[in-house]
């Protein structure tokens, strides 16, 4: 059995629809026939939230696997896709892992266990570029970037780039980006128009011919903890991101 492919979801910056793209995709590569984990790296739990399970409530989370070496399977649920949740002790891991050795690490020893279990392992990152993010990207084979068509949140894949050659350098020399989403778009205005002339202008046949467009499907469907794809199956948001789902699965490497 071949092994899973590992795709980090990173943009330091917040508010970009990262956890959305990082769920919607995997439910898409699902119905697809693949099978699916989501690992929820974000202290904030928004991924593991909208899938319908309260962070609160977890005795064990990703905090537990990362730094006492739990089993990652001790921390899965079966929702849409399989999800190994994360809850606010999540926090704390950085800390925890300071002066732990290799704890860059620590979460691509978590996952070689359950490799041969999944088709696509989808990892959802922090708003930063701390060790969290970091352990992402060190066990990742591809990073997709979501990225808000506007300038400010342009300026930011400068820096997720250099940390990225940083990481390639030192940790994982396969990593490197697979593809950027341009996610809130709003078709509307000439701001969004250019901002993706500009995207394309860097950074060309790496950016997704699939578009994410604004939509309040996007605030609902976590309320209900479901994905876009379940809640609104025949909406404009869920083709998108069963359009972009082929765009990854056929190869573009």
């Amino acid at each position: 059995m071949s092994k899973a492919k590992v795709i980090a979801f990173a943009n330091q910056k917040g508010g970009v629809a990262k956890t959305t793209t990082t769920l919607n995709l995997a439910v898409a590569f699902g119905e697809e026939g693949h099978r699916v984990l989501c690992v929820d790296m974000d202290p904030q739990g928004n991924l593991t939230m909208s899938q319908g399970i309260d962070p609160d409530t977890l005795e064990r989370s990703m905090y537990d696997v990362l730094v006492h070496q739990l089993s990652i399977r001790e921390v899965i649920r079966k929702r849409e896709v399989d999800i190994a949740c994360a809850s606010i002790d999540l926090a704390g891991a950085e800390i925890a892992l300071a002066a732990t050795i290799g704890r860059e690490r620590a979460l691509e020893r978590a996952l070689n266990p359950v490799r041969e279990d999944y088709d696509f392992i989808c990892i959802d990152t922090p708003p930063s570029l701390g060790l969290l993010t970091i352990n992402a990207l060190t066990a990742a084979d591809k990073v997709i970037v979501p990225v808000q068509c506007e300038y400010l949140s342009m300026r930011g894949l400068v820096q997720l780039q250099n940390t990225l050659a940083m990481v390639r350098e030192n940790l994982n020399p396969k990593v490197d980006i697979q593809g950027i989403v341009p996610t809130l778009v709003d078709s509307r205005t000439i701001h969004a128009k250019e901002a993706i002339e500009i995207l394309e202008e860097n950074f060309g046949s790496r950016v997704f011919a699939s578009r994410i467009r604004k939509t309040v499907r996007f605030a609902e469907a976590p309320v209900k903890g479901m994905s876009v794809l379940r809640y609104d199956p025949k909406g404009s948001a869920a083709k998108a991101y069963r359009d972009l789902a082929k765009e990854v699965i056929n190869g573009r490497s």
